[in-house]
């Protein structure tokens, strides 16, 4: 699986949100009320197009990620704190389900009818399974963490059990 260009581009949009929100955090709870920021500020900060980040801004508020208010002053407010939003969450939200592929399951409808064939579902359903773990892994404050220099980047080459 490849993370699409709107996943990425979600990921980044909310990052900014994330790195530029005071530190109280999303306003709920009786925290600090973030300022909304503008999609044009958003488009500006990260180099994204705006029209596009418009529309995944609106997929983002229609999964509860992020808030909306209209008018004068109006933009975006991330909806929760930004550890708790992963970014498989932002994906799912802009991308639907985080899998490898729509191959099957293992054992179902003839699946193993051919040589190899369930053995091969069984691995791509693992991956896809293993990609989503990692990406529940890192939440929008690790990203931002790292971001700033104050945490470890992940290893930019993959990691393997062999």
């Amino acid at each position: 699986m490849r993370v699409s260009t709107r996943g990425d581009y979600a990921a980044r949009a909310l990052l900014s949100l994330s790195m530029h929100a005071p530190s109280g955090g999303s306003g709920e709870g009786g925290g600090a009320v973030d300022e909304p920021t503008t999609v044009r500020t958003i488009a500006e900060r990260t180099g994204l197009p705006q029209p596009y980040l418009e529309q995944i801004l609106l997929a983002l508020k229609g999964a509860g990620i992020v808030r909306s208010k209209r008018g004068v002053g109006g933009g975006y407010v991330l909806a929760r704190s930004p550890e708790e939003i992963s970014l498989a969450q932002i994906v799912r939200a802009v991308d639907g389900p985080i899998s490898l592929g729509d191959f099957g399951h293992p054992h179902t409808d003839g699946a193993c009818d051919h040589e190899g064939q369930c053995v091969l579902l069984a691995v791509w359903n693992n991956v896809g399974a293993a990609m989503r773990e990692l990406l529940e892994g890192f939440s929008l404050a690790d990203v931002g963490s790292m971001a700033r220099g104050e945490a470890k980047w992940p290893p930019t080459e993959p990691t393997t059990t062999r």
